[in-house]
């Protein structure tokens, strides 16, 4: 996803990225991104972007009275030592 992108939009257009496949999985608008996930996406700089990370997703209860929805998803990051074999996992809370 982040082929031909200029160097220095890299790390800002893969959080990006990140945050679109997160909206279209867990059909909530709000998007938030967890700091390790943060700092995971921009620890080889801003265009030095890690090929593949793991992400979890979780759909959490929006303690915010006024807040126009009920529910927003939190991006966490999940370290792993290889991606070889990995399937989709869903955890019930």
């Amino acid at each position: 996803r982040l082929y031909g992108v200029t160097f220095k939009k890299r790390a800002p257009r893969a959080v990006r990225e990140i945050k679109q496949f997160a909206v279209k999985t867990m059909k909530t608008s709000d998007v938030r991104i967890d700091t390790s996930l943060n700092k995971f996406v921009f620890s080889q700089g801003v265009k030095n972007v890690p090929t593949r990370i793991r992400v979890r997703l979780s759909r959490r209860r929006n303690e915010d009275e006024d807040a126009k929805e009920k529910l927003y998803t939190l991006i966490s990051h999940v370290d792993v030592k290889d991606f070889k074999g990995l399937q989709t996992e869903t955890v019930e809370a």
